[in-house]
Formats: C-alpha cells, structure tokens, sequence
C-alpha cells in the first residue's frame, strides 16, 4: 500500500472553497469552521508553491 500523499488539488478549487465557507459563515470564523479555514489556507499555500515550482 502506497503512503505517497495524493498530489494537492489546484489553488483554484482550494480558493474557490475558502470563498464558499467565507459565504456560509458570514466572514465569521470560530471553532470547526476556524479550524476548516486554517486547513483550506494550508493547503492553497501548499497548492500555490506545487504550481510555482511547476512553473519554473
């Protein structure tokens, strides 16, 4: 069995999803859906870096 994380989806998608959340939330952000935002920012910054490196 394979322990290779999946490749990180686009920055798009994960940016895309902080919009929705930013949306149902209002722009208010405590408990669960702080912590969903924490891990969406992660993982767009993770994206980005994938797609600058990718770039260069």
């Amino acid at each position: 069995m394979s322990t290779t994380p999946p490749p990180p989806r686009p920055a798009e998608v994960v940016q895309a999803d902080i919009h929705a959340l930013m949306r149902e939330t209002g722009g208010w952000l405590w408990g669960p859906t702080r912590a969903r935002y924490e891990h969406l920012r992660d993982e767009w910054i993770a994206a980005m870096r994938e797609e600058m490196a990718t770039a260069a």
